[in-house]
């Protein structure tokens, strides 16, 4: 990773680097999907790629303009777009799509991206990590809200030790600082790098999923439930950076 311009906040990522990002969000996807299929045989994972430009309607309100980069309106007609702040809202729109009528797809459903998301942050240090241009790995996992499985509790620990395996830095988890308006709960992973402890990924309960799911039973009724939504957030710049710390002592 090299700090090149004279901005912060933007960097280089090498073939070393790359490479290193590659193995470690294919393992990540591996091992959260082997983890969800032992728990439940019946969840359907799936990958997405979305368009980083998204309409700005999407985007949650909690991102103020202060947040977030916006496309430049050329005529009253333009749509109004922005770089995406995160991968959730184009994420839950294909979840809507495949829940839709005459799909054949039902929950336990998870969908994940993995690519570059964009905020304002201010300026600092690279050491901080706070980059205005960076990759997430984002897994949503929808399920039933009436399901006697607690997903958010079952996957705490198999992520800590993914993380810390492939990072090779004691790893923690704890409860998050900050609990958004989506969430009814919210837990941090982080890794001691021997300057700070740094956040790595954040695994959520979200209540935010845009609608119910309905299925039709064996008799033709038709069912609507509540959806919730396991949110595995992972951040491959900062775990990239700290393999690095780690490989390089």
């Amino acid at each position: 990773m090299l700090s090149l311009y004279a901005a912060n906040g933007l960097v280089h990522w090498t073939d070393r680097d790359i490479r290193v990002r590659d193995m470690m969000l294919a393992h990540f996807a591996a091992e959260i999907s082997a983890h969800l299929k032992s728990a439940n045989p019946a969840w359907d994972i799936r990958r997405v790629e979305a368009p980083l430009l998204t309409p700005r309607a999407l985007i949650s309100e909690a991102y103020g303009e202060d947040d977030v980069f916006v496309q430049q309106q050329l005529s009253p007609h333009d749509l109004e777009l922005v770089l995406r702040p995160e991968t959730t809202p184009s994420t839950y729109a294909y979840m809507q799509h495949l829940l839709g009528a005459h799909t054949g797809v039902r929950l336990p459903l998870c969908v994940w991206q993995a690519g570059k998301s964009f905020r304002r942050e201010q300026d600092q240090t690279t050491r901080h990590m706070r980059l205005k241009e960076f990759w997430q790995q984002e897994f949503q996992c929808a399920y039933a809200a009436d399901t006697a499985n607690d997903y958010h509790a079952g996957v705490l620990e198999p992520v800590r030790r993914m993380i810390t395996t492939l990072t090779g830095l004691p790893a923690r988890v704890v409860p998050s600082d900050r609990l958004p308006a989506y969430s009814e709960i919210t837990m941090d992973v982080e890794v001691d790098n021997g300057d700070k402890w740094m956040e790595i990924a954040s695994i959520s309960r979200r209540t935010d999923f845009p609608e119910r799911a309905r299925f039709t039973g064996k008799a033709g009724q038709v069912r609507e439930v509540e959806v919730k939504v396991l949110e595995i957030a992972i951040g491959l710049d900062r775990c990239v950076y700290n393999w690095s710390l780690a490989a390089d002592r």
